[in-house]
């Protein structure tokens, strides 16, 4: 899992680092078009044409799964949604996908829907919601990544649990995308496209409890591709935490997290709550029946990262002093 769940992190980065840079253009989406019509993707390349303008004005980079023409003849007239099913803002390399391992998501620009892998690495093909996708790209220069496919994916799709020898397997169960949406609004985009990535692989049964540092302080941590799933899962707990139940903690208490040998220690410091010297923020910024959200200003740093200040004199990484820091809340 440790593999995955670094790869799947590395798609969240790719989205920040190719935001960086400009737009697809015109000339990029008629290069691509044009060879559509060389491969006999005639319908998609037309649709293309005629919708990229409005689907993906601003896109940064796209992967497109393209329909045959028998599709399009056998479908009729897709609906805008489904037309979006079909693009990815992520730019995924045939290695890429074929290093994905089985229950994957990949984001769509449908919202709420992501692509689901349904072949595995060992496997000599790709496969996403049991449709598989053309063995070499059809369109590729690094930012813009054409496949073909010779049906169109259902978005209603439910990814089973594979078959296997050994008997094992599991189903994703549990949608993040309210979680996500109240992280984004807070200024947790970062924290958010994790969990809307499926980073763990959780189960009906799994609680959860995240403390979400702030993006500005996760972009000043992006730059060490090797830490990317430690710094998620030394946030993650699991167990269902609400702000009622941290309180009750006695001083001393540790906290297990998905990183292994990594706790999170519960100290007070002037009546506040400090998680491994690090105060909560945004207290239940979300919750449900398995999934508690709590907002931190800094990131919850592992012992083998370096020496650690000590709280007294320190400053967050806003700016401000964490002696004078006080939350929003009281016990």
């Amino acid at each position: 899992m440790a593999s995955s769940l670094l790869f799947t992190l590395s798609l969240l980065i790719s989205l920040v680092v190719y935001s960086l840079s400009s737009p697809l253009s015109s000339e990029m989406i008629l290069d691509a078009s044009e060879i559509l019509v060389d491969t006999g993707y005639l319908s998609m390349s037309l649709t293309l044409e005629l919708i990229s303008d409005t689907l993906f004005p601003n896109s940064h980079s796209l992967t497109i799964f393209a329909p045959s023409d028998p599709a399009f003849i056998a479908t009729g007239q897709p609906s805008l949604p489904l037309l979006q099913f079909h693009f990815s803002p992520i730019p995924m390399s045939l290695e890429t996908l074929k290093s994905l391992p089985y229950g994957t998501e990949i984001p769509t620009m449908f919202q709420g829907h992501s692509l689901t892998v349904t072949s595995f690495p060992s496997d000599d093909r790709v496969s996403l919601n049991n449709v598989d996708i053309t063995p070499l790209p059809i369109f590729d220069d690094g930012f813009l990544i054409v496949y073909g496919i010779r049906e169109f994916f259902d978005p209603d799709f439910e990814v089973r649990a594979p078959e296997s020898s050994f008997g094992c397997g599991f189903l994703r169960t549990n949608s993040f995308g309210n979680a996500s949406e109240a992280l984004r609004s807070s200024g947790y985009s970062l924290m958010a496209g994790f969990l809307d990535l499926q980073v763990l692989e959780t189960k009906k049964s799994t609680m959860m409890t995240v403390f979400a540092p702030t993006d500005q302080v996760l972009r000043n941590r992006l730059g060490n591709f090797n830490e990317y799933s430690s710094i998620f899962l030394r946030h993650v707990v699991p167990c269902r935490l609400l702000w009622t139940d941290l309180v009750k903690f006695n001083d001393g208490a540790a906290l297990p997290t998905h990183l292994g040998g990594f706790s999170i220690n519960i100290t007070r410091s002037g009546g506040i709550l400090m998680l491994n010297g690090v105060p909560v923020y945004y207290p239940n910024m979300y919750i449900s029946d398995w999934l508690v959200v709590h907002g931190l200003r800094q990131v919850l740093s592992v012992p083998w990262e370096g020496t650690q200040e000590g709280i007294a004199g320190a400053t967050d990484e806003f700016g401000g002093s964490i002696e004078d820091y006080t939350p929003d809340y009281e016990f």
